[in-house]
């Protein structure tokens, strides 16, 4: 796949991108939906709110399990079967009768979704090698046309149809994906069957979590995606029930940050090979954690709906470099094992960021304060995590040259 044409691997690169998006489609179409789905549950807002909760421990399960799976029977098929699985799970959303199935159905769906999109990086560590963290960027920059139009089509289709369409949508964009990735969806090497299913299956879990290079980068990219679904699962309740914005200004205001997002994913694909991925990284902490501490003083004071977004904007940017190069670092490390690595991403990436939602709803106070703090406080665990990581780095070296002297 390293020989092949420039124009071949950018075909294969948008397919990727596209099937990635799968998830974010997912998250953020229907968010301006919220509303219309709790009158139709008679529900809550808040209850309606936990389905993205479910969709996300749904995705990071499936990760968890689909991972070493990829590695073993290979790329693939797995995606196949996880985007008719997609596709299915969509379509009984459309018809679904209560809450709870809602639920249900969500959970199937990012069953379906996770074992699509776990493949993914794998697929870009076997094209780029060295240069992953530039094959990632491409990735989510075209990947992130998702989530900046997601949005704004759930709220166009919300203004002319039921909720229930922006999920027939959604199995039509699934299903549209499943003849390119027959077609062209590449191989890559698999492992060698050395053993039982379940020996190889924690073996691959064993050899990744022991790895001490990869260990701070595992830890930071959980943070930032923590802090990520903390504005994702907190954002539709802050701008149009806290602020008082219209779902058309709503998309609009989601559109803008994620231009910013595919702005700083853009500038790394540029930078990440002359500078590297690990001052990419650092650099981005630095711009998260200025811009959360004036998230929480915007908020603390009042400041009001303009203010914060003037915030959120680069924090997310921030949050995005923080991740791509992050996970970049951490596919270098394991070049025979990238299910594995992706499924210990992806989990503890959809894991912890399942856990904002009931989070959010136990801090509630009405306010954007809440979700201001829970976004500081995860980029300043990140920031930790990469202090204890380079002062036992200099520990190192100096234990090093003591024993040299020696």
């Amino acid at each position: 796949m390293q020989r092949s044409s420039s124009k071949t691997i950018n075909w294969v690169i948008l397919l990727l991108a596209s099937i990635t998006a799968v998830t974010p489609l997912a998250i953020d179409m229907y968010l301006p939906a919220f509303g219309a789905i709790a009158q139709t549950f008679d529900s809550d807002i808040s209850l309606v709110q936990v389905s993205l909760s479910t969709y996300l421990a749904g995705f990071a399960f499936s990760m968890l399990i689909c991972g070493p799976i990829a590695d073993i029977i290979g790329r693939r098929p797995l995606a196949i079967w996880g985007l008719l699985g997609f596709v299915a799970a969509s379509i009984g959303l459309c018809f679904t009768s209560s809450l709870e199935m809602f639920w249900l159905l969500r959970t199937v769906q990012a069953l379906a979704g996770g074992a699509a999109a776990v493949v993914v990086p794998g697929i870009v560590r076997h094209i780029y090698g060295e240069n992953t963290a530039k094959g990632m960027s491409y990735v989510s920059m075209i990947m992130m046309i998702a989530p900046l139009l997601a949005p704004s089509i759930g709220s166009l289709i919300m203004h002319w149809f039921d909720w229930q369409a922006i999920f027939a949508l959604l199995a039509l964009y699934a299903f549209i994906l499943l003849l390119p990735s027959v077609k062209w969806l590449p191989e890559i090497p698999t492992r060698q069957r050395n053993g039982s299913w379940s020996k190889l299956f924690f073996a691959s879990y064993l050899e990744v979590l022991s790895n001490r290079q990869a260990q701070p980068y595992i830890a930071t990219s959980m943070f930032a995606s923590f802090a990520f679904f903390t504005y994702l699962t907190a954002v539709p309740v802050v701008y149009m029930e806290v602020f008082g914005v219209s779902k058309e200004l709503f998309g609009i205001l989601f559109a803008a940050n994620v231009i910013a997002l595919i702005a700083c994913n853009f500038i790394n694909s540029r930078f990440v090979g002359r500078i590297g991925a690990k001052r990419m990284l650092a650099g981005a902490l630095c711009l998260a954690c200025i811009s959360a501490i004036m998230l929480v003083t915007v908020n603390w004071l009042g400041l009001g709906l303009y203010a914060t977004v003037a915030c959120i904007v680069p924090l997310m940017a921030g949050l995005s470099l923080t991740a791509v190069n992050s996970d970049a670092l951490i596919l270098i490390a394991f070049p025979h094992h990238t299910g594995t690595a992706t499924a210990v991403i992806g989990t503890l990436r959809f894991g912890s960021g399942a856990l904002t939602g009931p989070l959010l709803a136990m801090f509630h106070t009405g306010t954007a304060l809440p979700f201001s703090l829970l976004m500081l406080g995860a980029v300043l665990a990140a920031i930790a995590v990469k202090i204890v990581t380079v002062l036992h780095q200099r520990r190192q070296a100096r234990l090093q040259v003591s024993l040299a002297v020696d």
